[in-house]
């Protein structure tokens, strides 16, 4: 019965070449977590300069809110 290639390495040639399958998996993952930590990077920086100008548009609206009140108050005075 003819040997396989399998059979033919010997053990310490199987080792590396299971070694080198897991290290090329861990650079694929490791090149993939790169690239979401950029993209999470980004979209968190979008998150934030989103959330600055809410609190800039609600500030705003806030100083709005309190000036027509004090002007109703005003109003409601007997003069």
């Amino acid at each position: 019965m003819p040997m396989t290639e399998k059979e033919t390495q010997n053990p310490a040639e199987l080792d590396l070449r299971k070694l080198e399958i897991r290290v090329e998996e861990l650079i694929r993952a490791c090149t993939y977590l790169k690239d979401e930590n950029k993209s999470l990077r980004v979209r968190q920086d979008n998150l934030v300069t989103e959330r600055a100008a809410l609190i800039e548009k609600t500030e705003l609206a806030r100083t709005r809110v309190e000036a027509m009140i004090t002007r109703l108050k005003s109003m409601e005075t007997p003069q």
